[in-house]
């Protein structure tokens, strides 16, 4: 089961999962996700995890009805968190509190928790392990490191075999699959709109950071790799384990870099201006993986920042072509 399979990082796995063989079965409620992104071959149910989870999960756990579940549904807008912070902990903690407990009675064995490097806050050394302190900044990231506890305590009281995965920045597309969001938040995706007019100009938050050009630098993740590295997690998963991991590429690219490689990819202008620090954006943020290439055999491939991109810009054109095909 694919909780949030409607939306980014979601579909993809459910995509990879598909394509590897599982039957899977999809709940999303659609608030943020997109009916098509829905992989063909899933299940999908629409409705709230925490309404639904528990009718789909079943109630004997004698005889579990899947092997296992992936939760991705949250809500994920950092700003929106601060501002916000009761539809965070309500969305993302007291859902997955009814998530748990529906596992639990279904005697479903496995869970594999999309978590965020938003649990560390603003590190004090780079690159960033699982050692790091947690210490979140927003409300988003204080809500992914309280679902992180619950289900580090359900594993040692119920057995449960449990994965957190923290990803870093997830970007390009896989199989048709990609950022497709009403509010965009994320650099690549608001960089590629911008080449495609559907953006005046894309701003540069911060100029004066101490990194080679001023810019702040974050290391980026192909989502393929991403869900490559869920499966792997599910396999790694033991009873009564709960083991967190950092995904990243282990390399760091800044704003301006990401601008350059966006517009020698698409060959098109894109419109640049300056802007102040936004509070609480640390210059530096780069993941150490080596405990998931260690302990889960995770290789990403996907690790050169123009390929990255290109597959993200594949993905924008055909999003905006769709688009000016529905005007006429």
């Amino acid at each position: 089961m694919v909780t949030g399979g409607a939306g980014y990082v979601g579909s993809v796995c459910t995509q990879v999962l598909l394509e590897r063989g599982h039957e899977v079965t999809v709940i999303d409620n659609l608030v943020t996700g997109n009916r098509d992104a829905v992989p063909t071959g899933a299940e999908f149910i629409e409705g709230d995890v925490a309404d639904v989870a528990a009718d789909v999960l079943g109630e004997d756990p004698a005889q579990p009805r899947f092997d296992g579940v992936l939760h991705f549904a949250a809500k994920s807008l950092v700003g929106e968190s601060v501002q916000a912070p009761e539809v965070y902990w309500y969305g993302n903690v007291v859902t997955s509190l009814a998530l748990l407990e529906a596992v639990r009675h279904s005697g479903t064995p496995r869970l594999v928790f999309s978590s965020t490097a938003a649990t560390y806050g603003e590190p004090k050394t780079v690159p960033i392990t699982e050692e790091a302190p947690t210490a979140p900044t927003n409300t988003y990231g204080a809500t992914k490191l309280a679902i992180d506890a619950a289900i580090t305590s359900y594993a040692a009281a119920h057995g449960l075999a449990a994965v957190s995965l923290r990803y870093f920045n997830v970007a390009g597309s896989y199989g048709g699959f990609g950022e497709n969001r009403e509010v965009e938040t994320h650099l690549i995706p608001l960089v590629l709109q911008t080449a495609l007019g559907q953006r005046e100009k894309i701003s540069v938050f911060g100029t004066d950071y101490p990194t080679p050009d001023g810019t702040a630098v974050r290391d980026y993740v192909h989502v393929k790799d991403l869900a490559d590295a869920h499966l792997l997690a599910l396999d790694h998963a033991a009873p009564g384990r709960h083991d967190i991991f950092n995904l990243g590429s282990g390399e760091g690219f800044s704003v301006r870099q990401v601008i350059d490689t966006c517009r020698d990819v698409t060959g098109l202008d894109i419109p640049v201006v300056d802007a102040p620090r936004r509070a609480g954006d640390p210059a530096v943020l780069i993941a150490s993986s080596r405990r998931a290439v260690d302990d889960l055999g995770w290789q990403p491939q996907h690790t050169d920042l123009r390929d990255v991109v290109s597959d993200a810009w594949t993905y924008t054109r055909a999003l905006g072509d769709r688009a000016h095909a529905a005007q006429r």
